[in-house]
């Protein structure tokens, strides 16, 4: 019952997000990747928050919401789960250059809510999680449109119920910026 009302929980704030006017959204995003010998994917919204911080003459610090819905799989013996659905909000800083193309670096701190907490031996205790990620990329194309980096993710519940085992991913992300 517990996971039943993550999943409602997960799947009403997707469709509160998704049902905001489409014009809002400023990009959209894939990722795939693996750790701790689980399988991940996901699918995300991105919305700039067309703010400039600390702006040089060719370099400043900007930022996104990054709204996702990811799955994760892992084999796993028989009675134990294999899979998990994640859902996650977070805010994302990134160094990047005035034009917005070439090189940048990127890091962010968010939430999620899983669909279970168990998958095959490892326990995460909580379906809320924290999200933090630390990445690299590359912007490039027309309008600077195409976007590729490398992010390493942990995700944990920062010590809010043992064990607290958490997870990481090495991850490699494709966007589109609209």
């Amino acid at each position: 019952m517990k996971n039943n009302a993550t999943l409602w929980a997960a799947g009403a704030l997707a469709w509160a997000v998704m049902s905001a006017p489409s014009y809002a959204i400023d990009g959209a995003s894939v990722e795939v990747g693996n750790g701790d010998g689980t399988d991940m994917g996901r699918v995300g919204v991105q919305w700039d928050w067309k703010t400039r911080w600390l702006q040089g003459q060719n370099w400043h610090l900007g930022g996104y919401w990054d709204f996702a819905l990811g799955y994760w799989h892992r084999g796993s013996p028989p009675g134990l789960n294999e899979d998990i659905t994640d859902i996650g909000l977070t805010p994302v800083l990134r160094l990047q250059r005035n034009d917005l193309r070439g090189p940048y670096l990127e890091a962010g701190i968010g939430f999620h809510l899983l669909s279970k907490t168990s998958i095959g031996d490892k326990r995460l205790s909580t379906a809320f999680q924290f999200g933090d990620h630390v990445g690299a990329g590359y912007r490039f194309g027309p309008k600077a449109a195409y976007d590729v980096s490398y992010r390493f993710q942990h995700l944990s519940n920062a010590g809010i119920k043992k064990p607290n085992n958490g997870i990481e991913f090495h991850q490699i992300r494709l966007q589109y910026h609209f």
